[in-house]
């Protein structure tokens, strides 16, 4: 009996296998499955897997960033793998060579090509490289989407007003319209800011990424006055950015950091100390020499961002926002600082240096 009884099994799982369904070889090159993970601020790793009849031989990914270009750019990435009829593979982006912001978006896709010549492309997906270790809120108005995590949403709104008052100003002030959405995280601490970037500076408390229409402040509910000085002040330099991008000219260090402290407001007295003793001491540094990156000694760092703003408030008081409209696109047309200046103003760098001075030194001595 119990050898009928396992010889019955048997058959019977003979007959099951028979009816097990059994994998077929793909008839053609096809992508089976895509994905993405994130690992902010690090890396953002793109896998891939493919079957073919023939042998897999390429695999690349293709993207492109949402970011101000002078043209539309694509680049590519090879995955690296062995060739085989069935592969599994991904590229890793390290953003230690090369970062992204906190809300960058980047549309990808592939391209796998077999020994048979046959390729095909994925369609284009989208993926923002979000800062995922907090708990975002957002608010936002007509030209700005504000993000936070912590804080209350009175204090969120006065940000964003802080935001379109600065948009307004330099709409004013230079001519300047905001022509894409501009984002804005705030975070609870310089230290929670500087946590979201590869290699930070250790002072850094806000940063412009002009190029991606992206802002981010590290400050607290009771930092509220350097906080909006701070937003006014990147938001400037995005906002000029824009308007002045060109291939075939920039700003001089001087007037790009002389607008952004202008959009911050009255100087702070550091400045205005700092600019004091200069006049008196006759160490103020020429305007030629503050068309180049400022100093990194502490004192002529304060001192040139101190004159920068004087120089610009005193051409917007003595000629109007008019000829500051203009020497801004005469820079961006790819002019000299010379040849805008005397363009829009009249005189050249060293004659509105001059001028400048007599100036500041008149109203040094009225104060």
């Amino acid at each position: 009996m119990r050898r009928t009884i396992v010889a019955a099994c048997i058959v019977l799982a003979c007959v099951g296998l028979s009816f097990s369904p059994v994998a077929s070889a793909p008839t053609a090159l096809q992508v089976m499955d895509t994905g993405v993970v994130a690992q902010y601020p690090g890396s953002l790793q793109f896998t891939v897997s493919a079957e073919s009849p023939h042998a897999v031989t390429d695999v690349r990914l293709l993207y492109q960033i949402d970011k101000m270009n002078y043209a539309r750019v694509t680049s590519e990435s090879w995955a690296s793998f062995e060739p085989a009829t069935s592969v599994s593979t991904s590229w890793t982006w390290d953003m230690r060579q090369s970062s992204l912001p906190p809300g960058a978006s980047i549309t990808y896709w592939w391209k796998v090509r077999d020994a048979s010549g046959d390729v095909v492309e994925t369609n284009p997906e989208t993926v923002t490289f979000n800062d995922d270790r907090y708990r975002w809120q957002s608010v936002e108005s007509d030209h700005v989407t504000l993000y936070w995590y912590y804080g209350s949403d009175a204090f969120a709104r006065e940000l964003l007003d802080v935001c379109n008052q600065a948009i307004d100003m330099l709409a004013e002030d230079v001519g300047a319209r905001v022509d894409r959405r501009i984002i804005v995280y705030i975070y609870q601490s310089a230290a929670d800011l500087r946590g979201a970037m590869v290699y930070p500076q250790e002072w850094t408390g806000g940063v412009a990424f002009t190029d991606y229409g992206i802002v981010a402040i590290g400050m607290g509910p009771g930092d509220m006055e350097w906080g909006a000085r701070a937003l006014r002040h990147e938001l400037s330099h995005l906002v000029v950015h824009t308007l002045t991008f060109s291939p075939y000219g920039g700003l001089p260090t001087w007037l790009d950091e002389g607008l952004s402290m202008n959009s911050e407001g009255e100087p702070a007295d550091t400045f205005v100390s700092v600019l004091r003793h200069a006049v008196a001491d006759d160490m103020l540094i020429s305007l030629r020499t503050l068309n180049g990156p400022f100093s990194s000694e502490t004192q002529k760092a304060y001192l040139s961002y101190a004159q920068s703003h004087s120089v610009v408030r005193y051409l917007l008081d003595t000629y109007g926002p008019e000829s500051m409209y203009e020497l801004l696109m005469l820079l961006t047309s790819g002019e000299t600082v010379d040849s805008a200046l005397r363009q829009s103003y009249g005189s050249g760098l060293e004659d509105i240096d001059a001028a400048w001075r007599i100036a500041v030194k008149g109203q040094m001595a009225n104060a």
